[in-house]
Protein backbone atom coordinates (compact mmCIF):
# COMPACT_ATOMS: atom_id res chain seq x y z
CA UNK A 1 0.00 0.00 0.00
CA UNK A 2 1.28 3.43 -0.94
CA UNK A 3 2.00 5.89 1.85
CA UNK A 4 -0.19 8.97 2.03
CA UNK A 5 1.24 11.83 0.04
CA UNK A 6 1.47 15.12 1.92
CA UNK A 7 -0.18 18.00 0.10
CA UNK A 8 2.13 20.53 -1.56
CA UNK A 9 1.77 24.23 -1.02
CA UNK A 10 3.07 27.67 -1.88
CA UNK A 11 5.38 28.84 0.89
CA UNK A 12 6.70 32.34 1.53
CA UNK A 13 10.21 32.39 3.02
CA UNK A 14 11.10 35.66 4.74
CA UNK A 15 14.72 36.22 5.77
CA UNK A 16 17.11 39.16 5.30
CA UNK A 17 20.10 36.83 4.90
CA UNK A 18 20.32 35.70 1.24
CA UNK A 19 22.27 32.55 2.12
CA UNK A 20 19.66 31.49 4.66
CA UNK A 21 16.87 32.23 2.18
CA UNK A 22 18.39 30.18 -0.62
CA UNK A 23 19.38 27.18 1.49
CA UNK A 24 16.03 27.07 3.26
CA UNK A 25 14.26 27.48 -0.06
CA UNK A 26 16.16 24.59 -1.60
CA UNK A 27 15.16 22.32 1.27
CA UNK A 28 11.50 23.34 0.97
CA UNK A 29 11.48 22.84 -2.80
CA UNK A 30 12.95 19.35 -2.37
CA UNK A 31 9.83 18.54 -0.35
CA UNK A 32 7.72 19.38 -3.40
CA UNK A 33 6.56 22.88 -2.47
CA UNK A 34 6.64 26.10 -4.47
CA UNK A 35 8.75 28.85 -2.89
CA UNK A 36 8.57 32.65 -2.96
CA UNK A 37 11.17 34.83 -1.21
CA UNK A 38 10.97 38.12 0.70
CA UNK A 39 13.98 39.84 2.25
CA UNK A 40 12.17 41.76 4.99
CA UNK A 41 8.84 42.04 6.77
CA UNK A 42 7.53 44.92 4.68
CA UNK A 43 8.11 43.07 1.43
CA UNK A 44 6.47 39.98 2.94
CA UNK A 45 3.28 41.85 3.86
CA UNK A 46 3.08 43.34 0.37
CA UNK A 47 3.33 39.86 -1.15
CA UNK A 48 0.73 38.43 1.25
CA UNK A 49 -1.76 41.09 0.16
CA UNK A 50 -1.09 40.48 -3.53
CA UNK A 51 -1.44 36.68 -3.69
CA UNK A 52 -2.36 33.60 -1.68
CA UNK A 53 0.14 31.54 0.31
CA UNK A 54 -0.31 28.33 2.27
CA UNK A 55 2.43 28.95 4.83
CA UNK A 56 5.06 31.51 5.81
CA UNK A 57 8.52 30.73 7.22
CA UNK A 58 9.34 33.97 9.02
CA UNK A 59 12.66 35.11 10.45
CA UNK A 60 12.53 37.01 13.74
CA UNK A 61 15.38 39.51 13.36
CA UNK A 62 15.07 41.62 10.18
CA UNK A 63 15.30 45.25 9.06
CA UNK A 64 12.23 47.29 7.99
CA UNK A 65 9.78 45.12 9.95
CA UNK A 66 10.96 42.28 12.16
CA UNK A 67 9.11 39.01 12.70
CA UNK A 68 7.24 40.27 15.77
CA UNK A 69 5.92 43.28 13.87
CA UNK A 70 4.79 41.10 10.95
CA UNK A 71 2.89 38.82 13.35
CA UNK A 72 1.22 41.88 14.86
CA UNK A 73 0.14 43.07 11.38
CA UNK A 74 -1.30 39.64 10.56
CA UNK A 75 -3.42 39.55 13.68
CA UNK A 76 -5.29 42.75 12.79
CA UNK A 77 -5.90 41.74 9.18
CA UNK A 78 -8.97 39.42 8.95
CA UNK A 79 -7.76 38.08 5.59
CA UNK A 80 -4.30 37.11 6.86
CA UNK A 81 -4.75 36.16 10.51
CA UNK A 82 -5.36 32.48 9.69
CA UNK A 83 -2.20 32.07 7.61
CA UNK A 84 0.06 29.47 9.29
CA UNK A 85 3.41 30.98 10.33
CA UNK A 86 6.49 29.06 11.44
CA UNK A 87 9.16 31.28 12.96
CA UNK A 88 12.83 30.68 12.08
CA UNK A 89 15.49 32.27 14.25
CA UNK A 90 19.00 31.96 15.64
CA UNK A 91 17.50 33.11 18.95
CA UNK A 92 17.12 30.01 21.12
CA UNK A 93 15.43 31.87 23.96
CA UNK A 94 12.26 30.76 25.69
CA UNK A 95 10.94 34.34 25.93
CA UNK A 96 11.16 34.75 22.15
CA UNK A 97 9.45 31.40 21.53
CA UNK A 98 6.62 32.21 23.95
CA UNK A 99 6.15 35.69 22.50
CA UNK A 100 5.84 34.36 18.93
CA UNK A 101 3.37 31.62 19.89
CA UNK A 102 1.27 34.11 21.87
CA UNK A 103 1.22 36.38 18.80
CA UNK A 104 -0.23 33.62 16.63
CA UNK A 105 2.73 31.68 15.23
CA UNK A 106 2.15 27.96 14.70
CA UNK A 107 5.67 26.91 15.66
CA UNK A 108 9.26 28.07 16.22
CA UNK A 109 12.40 26.54 14.70
CA UNK A 110 15.92 27.54 15.66
CA UNK A 111 18.77 27.82 13.16
CA UNK A 112 20.47 25.80 11.84
CA UNK A 113 17.17 24.13 10.97
CA UNK A 114 16.96 20.37 11.01
CA UNK A 115 15.54 19.18 7.67
CA UNK A 116 13.47 16.36 9.17
CA UNK A 117 11.96 18.68 11.78
CA UNK A 118 11.29 21.32 9.11
CA UNK A 119 9.41 18.81 6.97
CA UNK A 120 7.27 17.72 9.91
CA UNK A 121 6.45 21.33 10.84
CA UNK A 122 5.55 22.25 7.26
CA UNK A 123 3.30 19.21 6.79
CA UNK A 124 1.52 19.81 10.11
CA UNK A 125 0.94 23.49 9.32
CA UNK A 126 -0.35 22.76 5.81
CA UNK A 127 -2.77 20.18 7.22
CA UNK A 128 -4.11 22.74 9.72
CA UNK A 129 -4.62 25.24 6.91
CA UNK A 130 -6.40 22.61 4.83
CA UNK A 131 -8.81 21.96 7.69
CA UNK A 132 -9.38 25.70 8.17
CA UNK A 133 -10.10 26.11 4.46
CA UNK A 134 -12.58 23.25 4.63
CA UNK A 135 -14.26 24.92 7.60
CA UNK A 136 -14.52 28.20 5.69
CA UNK A 137 -15.96 26.42 2.66
CA UNK A 138 -18.47 24.52 4.79
CA UNK A 139 -19.68 27.67 6.56
CA UNK A 140 -19.99 29.46 3.21
CA UNK A 141 -22.34 26.73 1.97
CA UNK A 142 -24.82 27.49 4.75
CA UNK A 143 -24.37 31.25 5.04
CA UNK A 144 -23.83 34.22 2.78
CA UNK A 145 -20.28 35.42 2.15
CA UNK A 146 -20.73 38.34 4.55
CA UNK A 147 -22.15 36.23 7.38
CA UNK A 148 -19.50 33.55 6.81
CA UNK A 149 -16.74 36.19 7.00
CA UNK A 150 -18.27 37.60 10.19
CA UNK A 151 -18.39 34.15 11.77
CA UNK A 152 -14.82 33.31 10.80
CA UNK A 153 -13.35 36.63 11.94
CA UNK A 154 -15.49 37.43 14.99
CA UNK A 155 -16.70 34.01 16.04
CA UNK A 156 -20.23 32.93 16.93
CA UNK A 157 -22.17 34.29 19.87
CA UNK A 158 -25.85 34.85 20.46
CA UNK A 159 -26.72 38.50 20.83
CA UNK A 160 -26.91 41.64 18.77
CA UNK A 161 -25.80 45.20 18.24
CA UNK A 162 -27.34 48.29 16.72
CA UNK A 163 -26.71 48.85 13.03
CA UNK A 164 -27.85 51.28 10.36
CA UNK A 165 -29.24 49.17 7.51
CA UNK A 166 -31.77 48.93 4.72
CA UNK A 167 -34.21 46.06 5.13
CA UNK A 168 -35.97 44.54 2.12
CA UNK A 169 -38.98 42.27 1.81
CA UNK A 170 -39.95 40.65 -1.49
CA UNK A 171 -42.96 38.50 -2.28
CA UNK A 172 -44.55 36.90 -5.34
CA UNK A 173 -48.01 38.32 -5.89
CA UNK A 174 -50.91 35.82 -5.92
CA UNK A 175 -48.51 32.92 -5.54
CA UNK A 176 -51.10 30.66 -3.90
CA UNK A 177 -53.30 30.96 -6.98
CA UNK A 178 -50.35 30.15 -9.25
CA UNK A 179 -49.34 27.15 -7.14
CA UNK A 180 -52.86 25.70 -7.05
CA UNK A 181 -53.09 25.80 -10.84
CA UNK A 182 -49.71 24.14 -11.51
CA UNK A 183 -48.09 20.77 -11.01
CA UNK A 184 -46.13 20.60 -7.70
CA UNK A 185 -42.87 19.89 -9.52
CA UNK A 186 -43.39 22.96 -11.71
CA UNK A 187 -44.16 25.06 -8.64
CA UNK A 188 -40.93 24.04 -6.92
CA UNK A 189 -38.97 24.67 -10.12
CA UNK A 190 -40.57 28.11 -10.35
CA UNK A 191 -39.57 28.92 -6.77
CA UNK A 192 -36.01 27.70 -7.33
CA UNK A 193 -35.67 29.86 -10.46
CA UNK A 194 -37.16 32.84 -8.63
CA UNK A 195 -34.79 32.54 -5.66
CA UNK A 196 -31.79 32.05 -7.93
CA UNK A 197 -32.53 35.33 -9.70
CA UNK A 198 -33.40 37.29 -6.56
CA UNK A 199 -30.36 36.13 -4.59
CA UNK A 200 -28.05 36.99 -7.46
CA UNK A 201 -29.40 40.55 -7.65
CA UNK A 202 -29.23 40.99 -3.87
CA UNK A 203 -25.76 39.47 -3.58
CA UNK A 204 -24.42 41.59 -6.44
CA UNK A 205 -25.23 44.69 -4.40
CA UNK A 206 -23.73 43.33 -1.17
CA UNK A 207 -26.97 42.34 0.50
CA UNK A 208 -27.66 39.12 2.39
CA UNK A 209 -30.83 37.02 2.28
CA UNK A 210 -31.47 36.00 5.88
CA UNK A 211 -35.03 34.66 5.67
CA UNK A 212 -36.93 32.58 3.11
CA UNK A 213 -40.54 31.78 3.91
CA UNK A 214 -42.58 30.21 1.13
CA UNK A 215 -42.43 32.63 -1.77
CA UNK A 216 -41.18 35.54 0.34
CA UNK A 217 -37.74 36.64 1.39
CA UNK A 218 -36.09 39.17 3.65
CA UNK A 219 -32.74 40.75 2.82
CA UNK A 220 -30.44 43.12 4.68
CA UNK A 221 -28.02 45.70 3.30
CA UNK A 222 -25.45 47.18 5.68
CA UNK A 223 -24.98 44.27 8.11
CA UNK A 224 -23.05 42.36 9.26
CA UNK A 225 -20.59 44.39 7.15
CA UNK A 226 -21.37 48.14 7.45
CA UNK A 227 -22.03 49.96 4.17
CA UNK A 228 -22.63 53.71 4.02
CA UNK A 229 -24.45 53.37 0.70
CA UNK A 230 -26.81 50.63 1.85
CA UNK A 231 -29.88 52.71 0.85
CA UNK A 232 -28.79 52.89 -2.77
CA UNK A 233 -27.56 49.31 -2.89
CA UNK A 234 -30.94 48.04 -1.72
CA UNK A 235 -32.79 50.04 -4.37
CA UNK A 236 -30.37 49.05 -7.14
CA UNK A 237 -30.86 45.42 -6.12
CA UNK A 238 -34.64 45.91 -6.28
CA UNK A 239 -34.37 47.38 -9.77
CA UNK A 240 -32.27 44.43 -10.86
CA UNK A 241 -34.81 42.05 -9.36
CA UNK A 242 -37.69 43.62 -11.28
CA UNK A 243 -35.69 43.58 -14.52
CA UNK A 244 -34.70 39.93 -14.03
CA UNK A 245 -38.34 38.99 -13.46
CA UNK A 246 -39.30 40.79 -16.67
CA UNK A 247 -36.72 38.80 -18.63
CA UNK A 248 -37.73 35.62 -16.82
CA UNK A 249 -41.37 36.17 -17.75
CA UNK A 250 -40.43 36.52 -21.41
CA UNK A 251 -38.90 33.06 -21.23
CA UNK A 252 -41.84 31.69 -19.26
CA UNK A 253 -44.28 32.92 -21.90
CA UNK A 254 -42.24 31.32 -24.67
CA UNK A 255 -42.38 28.00 -22.76
CA UNK A 256 -46.10 28.36 -21.89
CA UNK A 257 -45.24 28.51 -18.20
CA UNK A 258 -46.51 30.68 -15.38
CA UNK A 259 -45.55 34.36 -15.28
CA UNK A 260 -44.98 36.05 -11.93
CA UNK A 261 -45.03 39.56 -10.53
CA UNK A 262 -43.23 40.68 -7.40
CA UNK A 263 -43.62 43.37 -4.79
CA UNK A 264 -40.64 44.83 -2.91
CA UNK A 265 -40.64 47.00 0.20
CA UNK A 266 -37.50 48.77 1.48
CA UNK A 267 -37.02 50.75 4.67
CA UNK A 268 -33.83 52.20 6.16
CA UNK A 269 -32.84 52.98 9.72
CA UNK A 270 -31.60 51.56 13.01
CA UNK A 271 -32.09 47.88 13.80
CA UNK A 272 -30.74 45.35 16.25
CA UNK A 273 -28.69 42.87 14.21
CA UNK A 274 -27.14 39.61 15.38
CA UNK A 275 -27.47 35.87 15.83
CA UNK A 276 -30.72 34.61 17.35
CA UNK A 277 -31.76 31.11 18.34
CA UNK A 278 -29.83 28.65 20.49
CA UNK A 279 -26.24 27.47 20.72
CA UNK A 280 -27.25 24.52 18.52
CA UNK A 281 -29.29 26.32 15.87
CA UNK A 282 -29.15 30.02 15.07
CA UNK A 283 -29.63 32.51 12.26
CA UNK A 284 -28.39 36.01 11.51
CA UNK A 285 -31.24 38.48 11.43
CA UNK A 286 -32.38 42.03 12.17
CA UNK A 287 -35.31 43.21 14.26
CA UNK A 288 -36.91 46.59 14.88
CA UNK A 289 -39.34 49.14 13.48
CA UNK A 290 -37.32 49.44 10.26
CA UNK A 291 -37.84 45.73 9.52
CA UNK A 292 -41.55 45.95 10.30
CA UNK A 293 -41.91 48.97 8.03
CA UNK A 294 -40.19 47.20 5.13
CA UNK A 295 -42.63 44.29 5.47
CA UNK A 296 -45.55 46.73 5.57
CA UNK A 297 -44.29 48.51 2.44
CA UNK A 298 -44.03 45.20 0.58
CA UNK A 299 -47.64 44.45 1.43
CA UNK A 300 -48.66 47.96 0.34
CA UNK A 301 -47.27 47.37 -3.17
CA UNK A 302 -50.44 45.37 -3.85
CA UNK A 303 -52.60 48.39 -2.94
CA UNK A 304 -50.82 50.99 -5.07
CA UNK A 305 -49.87 48.44 -7.76
CA UNK A 306 -46.24 49.54 -7.92
CA UNK A 307 -43.43 46.95 -7.72
CA UNK A 308 -41.00 48.86 -5.45
CA UNK A 309 -41.93 51.03 -2.49
CA UNK A 310 -39.47 52.77 -0.17
CA UNK A 311 -39.67 54.99 2.90
CA UNK A 312 -38.33 58.51 3.26
CA UNK A 313 -35.10 57.44 4.97
CA UNK A 314 -34.25 55.26 1.97
CA UNK A 315 -35.19 58.04 -0.45
CA UNK A 316 -32.88 60.49 1.33
CA UNK A 317 -29.95 58.12 0.81
CA UNK A 318 -30.34 57.89 -2.98
CA UNK A 319 -28.47 59.75 -5.67
CA UNK A 320 -30.19 61.86 -8.27
CA UNK A 321 -30.18 59.19 -11.02
CA UNK A 322 -32.84 57.09 -9.28
CA UNK A 323 -36.32 58.45 -9.92
CA UNK A 324 -38.99 58.14 -7.22
CA UNK A 325 -42.65 59.22 -7.14
CA UNK A 326 -44.59 60.15 -3.98
CA UNK A 327 -47.37 57.70 -3.09
CA UNK A 328 -48.85 59.56 -0.15
CA UNK A 329 -48.75 58.55 3.49
CA UNK A 330 -49.11 55.16 5.13
CA UNK A 331 -50.32 54.47 8.66
CA UNK A 332 -48.06 51.90 10.29
CA UNK A 333 -48.80 50.09 13.52
CA UNK A 334 -46.55 51.29 16.33
CA UNK A 335 -45.83 54.68 14.75
CA UNK A 336 -47.54 57.85 15.94
CA UNK A 337 -47.03 59.64 12.62
CA UNK A 338 -47.83 58.33 9.11
CA UNK A 339 -44.91 57.34 6.89
CA UNK A 340 -44.20 59.02 3.57
CA UNK A 341 -44.10 56.40 0.83
CA UNK A 342 -42.32 56.59 -2.52
CA UNK A 343 -42.44 54.31 -5.57
CA UNK A 344 -39.21 53.72 -7.45
CA UNK A 345 -39.61 54.24 -11.18
CA UNK A 346 -38.55 50.97 -12.77
CA UNK A 347 -38.49 52.07 -16.42
CA UNK A 348 -35.88 54.80 -15.82
CA UNK A 349 -32.35 54.09 -17.02
CA UNK A 350 -30.18 53.88 -13.91
CA UNK A 351 -26.41 53.42 -14.26
CA UNK A 352 -25.31 50.39 -12.26
CA UNK A 353 -28.78 48.92 -12.05
CA UNK A 354 -28.11 46.22 -14.60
Amino acid sequence: MNAAVSPSGTILIVDDNPVNRLLLGRGVEQQGHAVVFAQNGREALDLLRERDFDLMLLDVEMPELDGYQVLAELQVDPHLRDLPVVMTSALDELDSVVKCIEMGAEDYLTKPINSVLLKARINASLEKKRLRDQQRELISKFATTEVAEDLLTSGFSLGGKRADVSAMFCDIRSFTTIAEARDPAETIELLNDYYTLMMDAIGTQGGIVNQIIGDGLMAIFGAPLPREDHHERAVLAALQMVELIRLFNDEQTARDKARIEIGIGIASGQVVAGYTGTQHRATYTCVGDTVNLAARLESHTKVVERPILIDENTRNGLRDGIVVEPQGELLVKGKTQPVNVYAVQTDAVVAGAH
